[in-house]
This record gives C-alpha cells, sequence and structure tokens, in this order.
C-alpha cells in the first residue's frame, strides 16, 4: 500500500472510529466461541484489513498466560485493557494490561504489520459467559 493510501486509511480510521458509541449488536469470533466483537472493532478489522489483531486478541483470551495472570490479578477476568503500538519499522508489540500503569500480563511482537495507525486501544469485558471486544468508545 502506498504512503499516500495509508495516509488516507489512517485519516478514515481518526474519522470515523469516534463515532462508534455503543451497540447492542455482536458478532461472535470463528475460533474462540467465548468471544464476541462489537460493530467498531469489526470495522476497524474490516477497513484496516486487521482481522488478524481481532485473532491475536481472541487467542490470548483463555490462554495459559491469560488464565495466570486472572490468578494473580482478578480484575483481569471482568475487565482487561489492550493495546498495539506500530513502530517506525512497521514492526509492532501487542501488549495486554490490567490497568494502564500496571505492567503488561501479555506482550506479543508482530514482526511486520501495515497497520495504518500509530496505536489503538481495545478494551475486553466479560459478562460472565462472553468476553466482548470493543473499542473504548463503545464503553
Amino acid at each position: 500500500m502506498s504512503d499516500q493510501s495509508q495516509q488516507q486509511l489512517a485519516h478514515e480510521l481518526k474519522t470515523n472510529l469516534p463515532h462508534f458509541t455503543g451497540d447492542c449488536e455482536r458478532f461472535r469470533h470463528a475460533l474462540n466461541r467465548h468471544v464476541i466483537y462489537t460493530p467498531g472493532v469489526q470495522y476497524l478489522a474490516q477497513t484496516a484489513g486487521a482481522w488478524w489483531l481481532v485473532d491475536a486478541i481472541a487467542s490470548h483470551i483463555g490462554s495459559a498466560a491469560f488464565q495466570r495472570a486472572v490468578r494473580t490479578d482478578p480484575r483481569i477476568q471482568d475487565l482487561h485493557f489492550w493495546r498495539l503500538d506500530v513502530s517506525d519499522d512497521d514492526s509492532a508489540l501487542l501488549t495486554a494490561r490490567a490497568d494502564s500503569d500496571l505492567p503488561a500480563f501479555i506482550t506479543q511482537q508482530i514482526p511486520f504489520t501495515d497497520f495504518p495507525l500509530p496505536a489503538i486501544d481495545i478494551w475486553v469485558g466479560y459478562d460472565g459467559q462472553y468476553f466482548t471486544v470493543y473499542l473504548p468508545s463503545e464503553h
């Protein structure tokens, strides 16, 4: 993708993502059936070609590292915060935290991405049945 296309896509995402402010519609993740996501996350994944990001988050939920973190800090079961930070060399770091001032309980290096934004925050809440992946604006 050209730099101009990347910039246009980044502008589109920055403009449209804040308009997702909550919705009752949910989509079930194909691989982790305990994970659902909102229209805002679906828009992000479709528009940015970032289904891999949704898959990465869903793959960590319920993993051994996730379960260890829940045993250490039970708040993680109910709510946790993911962040993707993209570097200038097109690598990225995906992290999950119990809170912004705490160390990450999951860290995943992404060797290459064409994700158009320098960073994105995604939150995950648990309702007793499903982990809902959503944008902060959808809280």
